[in-house]
């Protein structure tokens, strides 16, 4: 497997990093000259002052929100990729392991998993995160903090921010910043950065897909990505287990109108030998039902809990939903957590699906 040309000698234990230390000269001024310390508000130029951070630093620590998905994966190792052409050390962490299905991708095996980082770093960049706590990694409150997010949730909790609801994925974000620092779109690049369309599309079929988007594209694949090896990875790779896994998901499939719902408990996971990983997905199969607007996936924690994927085909905005009840996404794709037992979450989750599908309905 390939591995990062970028900066991975990191210690294995789950606590990363060398001495602590607070934030780096990088961030001493920020945009327009903004003492560290504060958040800013969205920028005018945020990528020229996220340029300025670069620029300025030599360490950076790079990571995204915990159970990474396919732009987070990308977007990680393309903003490596980055840094390391810009002559940087960077450091990618997330809190939870890369899922198999990604851990092909050029220089995945370089980013490691931890549940604290050390400094000193001159700034840490948080890809798709809408807070500190999605990463779910400790030691991030004292760095200098870069925000590139655009999920609907996103909001601007660091130093600088660079929040875009209209891109499909932030992995066009990072591809935005690769252009602006006139970095060089290798073949390994491209390749990570239209899995991140590619995933956070589902496949071009719903999100912020747009003219731009196909550009992009077809820029990645010039630049040497292959569309067809990659969505072969990403799509036509299913483990055994989460084949079993939807097998018991789908025994519990029920309907009502414009809405679906289906759900595993903890036994199933289990039983199936299935991993977190696995559960990825089996709400496309529920709203992708003829006549299904959206649709939801409850799967049960070890804890009792419900952990909740939601998924609408445009007219019901699933992020404001999953808002409501301290998670978030985007229009189409959202996520929140929810108390047991199942007919509790179950309960609560249809009350706010059935009003947003009758609010559509009116319209």
């Amino acid at each position: 497997m390939d591995r990062a040309p970028f900066n991975t000698n990191l210690d294995a234990s789950p606590n990363l990093g060398g001495l602590a230390g607070g934030p780096g000269d990088a961030c001493a001024a920020g945009a327009g000259g903004t003492a560290l310390g504060t958040p800013m508000e969205q920028p005018d130029a945020p990528i020229e002052a996220i340029l300025q951070v670069l620029r300025r630093g030599e360490r950076f620590l790079v990571c995204s929100h915990s159970r990474p998905d396919g732009d987070a994966v990308g977007s990680m190792l393309a903003m490596g990729m980055l840094l390391e052409q810009m002559g940087k050390q960077a450091d990618l962490v997330t809190a939870d392991s890369v899922p198999a299905i990604y851990r092909g991708l050029p220089g995945a095996a370089g980013i490691r998993h931890a549940l604290r980082v050390y400094g000193p770093y001159d700034a840490v960049i948080l890809l798709e995160c809408d807070s500190l706590d999605r990463a779910r990694l400790r030691g991030l409150e004292n760095l200098c903090q870069v925000n590139i997010d655009h999920h609907l949730s996103g909001r601007p909790y660091a130093h600088i921010n660079w929040i875009d609801h209209g891109t499909a994925s932030v992995g066009e974000l990072v591809y935005r910043l690769v252009k602006a620092a006139s970095a060089a779109v290798t073949p390994k690049m491209a390749t990570c950065l239209y899995t991140t369309l590619l995933t956070d599309t589902g496949g071009f079929t719903y999100g912020y897909v747009q003219a731009s988007t196909f550009e992009m594209a077809r820029d990645l694949v010039v630049a040497g990505a292959d569309p067809v090896a990659i969505a072969r990875d990403v799509c036509l790779s299913t483990s055994t287990s989460k084949v079993l896994l939807l097998g018991a998901a789908l025994g519990n499939l029920k309907r009502e109108g414009r809405l679906a719902w289906l759900w595993v408990m903890h036994q199933d996971m289990v039983r199936t030998c299935a991993a977190e990983e696995d559960c990825e997905g089996i709400v496309n199969v529920a709203v992708g039902i003829a006549g299904v607007e959206a649709a939801v996936f409850l799967r049960e924690l070890p804890e009792r809990r419900y952990r909740l994927s939601l998924r609408s085909k445009g007219k019901v905005n699933v992020a404001e939903i999953a808002g409501r009840l301290g998670g978030g996404g985007h229009g189409n794709a959202a996520g929140c957590t929810l108390e047991g037992p199942l007919e509790h979450a179950l309960d609560e989750i249809l009350t706010e699906l059935r009003r947003g599908v009758a609010c559509y309905s009116k319209e």
